[in-house]
């Protein structure tokens, strides 16, 4: 184990990140290192996220296909590798939070056979979050909102990051809602960031910018697609 550790560290230029009970998330140049080792690929854009002290939640906009998910998946498998003692693909300050629960709802688990829809399955999820998380808990949503009337699932989306405020959760989100992307900026416990978009070139950077939200350019990639 401790050879396949130091050859993976080793693969993908990995450090041993400070774990910490001071309240900070941070994460400097990380990568994935599932997309970092795809053949014939330039090498990853990497990731910078900074959350301390009360403000805990990052509300993730921008372009789609600009890589939000990606980053939301970076970070939670950074969070589970360092927890297992493994050194992460990363850079040198990066810092996770010890963390008693990881949840995750990412993709689409609708099911005919448990009369589940898009929206209600991932309900479902939100539900077992609200009731489980604490403070060292590690919330990872994506698209929080979608799959129901958007003035609605923008609402519900607000409560939910509302309610984990009071629980003091770390929570990560991707939107492409308006109503999210203000509760972030108005919000002291909550941050914005955007995916940066190229718009000479129609296209991702795949860049992470803290502290402003992004803009969806659904048109502008539809035309490009």
């Amino acid at each position: 184990m401790w050879l396949s550790m130091a050859r993976f560290a080793e693969q993908f230029d990995c450090v041993e990140p400070e774990m910490n009970d001071a309240g900070v998330l941070r994460l400097s140049g990380a990568r994935h290192p599932l997309i970092e080792r795809q053949k014939g690929r330039r090498r990853t854009v990497p990731l910078d996220v900074r959350l301390e002290g009360g403000g805990r939640q990052l509300v993730i906009s921008g372009a789609n296909t600009g890589g939000k998910t990606i980053a939301l998946k970076t970070v939670g498998l950074l969070a589970m590798l360092a927890h297992a003692g493994c050194p992460v693909p990363a850079a040198e300050g990066t810092e996770i939070p010890y963390l008693d629960r990881i949840f995750a709802d990412i993709g689409d688990e609708q099911s005919l056979a448990e009369s589940l829809s898009t929206f209600s399955a991932r309900l479902a999820h939100h539900v077992s979050f609200l009731e489980m998380a604490t403070e060292r808990s590690l919330i990872l949503m994506d698209e929080l909102g979608a799959g129901t009337d958007p003035a609605e699932g923008a609402a519900l989306g607000v409560a939910v990051l509302e309610t984990l405020v009071s629980k003091r959760a770390w929570v990560i989100v991707t939107t492409h809602q308006e109503a999210l992307k203000t509760y972030a900026d108005e919000t002291p416990a909550a941050l914005n960031a955007a995916v940066e978009f190229d718009r000479r070139r129609l296209s991702p950077t795949f860049r992470l910018i803290s502290g402003i939200a992004g803009t969806s350019y659904a048109l502008a990639v539809a035309e490009r697609l």
